[in-house]
């Protein structure tokens, strides 16, 4: 908990406008109160895997503050409400609607919803695994599209991934999990980037990403992120 404020903290200065990209946003400052109740309830039951998403998206996170915050999973299936404060800058075709969304995150959807369909309820799931985002900024073009950080130059996302870095390995620090599961390539690769000099003992894998912008989710993202989960011997525990 005090570190995800630290990191809000740190990148306050940073979530401004910019040339070219008129909206940041940080969910974790204006969405506190659900992200504050999704690691006060889920975040310390004694998981082992630790996923790693890369940053919210529009519908979901930048919603709700929870990682991959569909909302009416975040709702439905963690049990998760709480006041969303309307944020100082918002792009007018992403407006920010907290629980009051009525867009479903397709990708927070089907991560959600298969944890849902096979660990029954949160607890089991949790018990075992995790779920993080390396970032928690959003950055928002002109027109309102999503920018992910991979996406953006140097000079504006070279000092939030410092504070990023910095901030994955305290929290790997204090978790202890044996394995980061870094959600699609890029969050993989932070994962190893922290991991490797810091904490080598920490494996570092990869699974399938569930945005429906991939083919291989599209064809079956429940069945892929099982069968690799199973695989990485860190199986979605079954509940009842």
């Amino acid at each position: 908990m005090e570190a995800a404020a630290r990191l809000r903290d740190r990148l306050a200065p940073h979530v401004r406008e910019l040339p070219g990209i008129p909206v940041v946003l940080d969910p974790v400052d204006y969405a506190w109160d659900p992200h504050r109740k999704y690691l006060e309830r889920y975040g310390g039951l004694g998981a082992r895997a630790l996923w790693l998403g890369m940053n919210p998206g529009p519908w979901g996170m930048a919603q709700t503050g929870v990682p991959f915050g569909a909302v009416n999973r975040v709702r439905g299936f963690l049990g998760i409400t709480g006041e969303v404060r309307q944020p100082e800058l918002v792009h007018p075709r992403r407006p920010i609607q907290g629980f009051a969304c009525e867009r479903v995150e397709v990708s927070g959807d089907r991560l959600w919803g298969t944890v849902e369909a096979v660990c029954k309820r949160p607890e089991v799931f949790f018990a075992e695994h995790l779920i993080l985002n390396y970032c928690p900024l959003v950055w928002q073009a002109e027109s309102g599209a999503n920018l992910t950080p991979d996406k953006l130059p140097r000079e504006v996302v070279g000092p939030v991934l410092e504070a990023c870095d910095a901030h994955l390995v305290e929290v790997l620090q204090i978790l202890r999990p044996s394995i980061v599961i870094g959600v699609g390539a890029w969050a993989e690769r932070r994962a190893r980037l922290a991991c490797e000099p810091h904490l080598p003992g920490i494996r570092v894998a990869r699974l399938l990403h569930p945005s429906p912008a991939s083919p291989a989710a599209n064809r079956g993202w429940a069945e892929a992120a099982t069968e690799t989960l199973r695989t990485l011997s860190h199986p979605l525990p079954p509940g009842w």
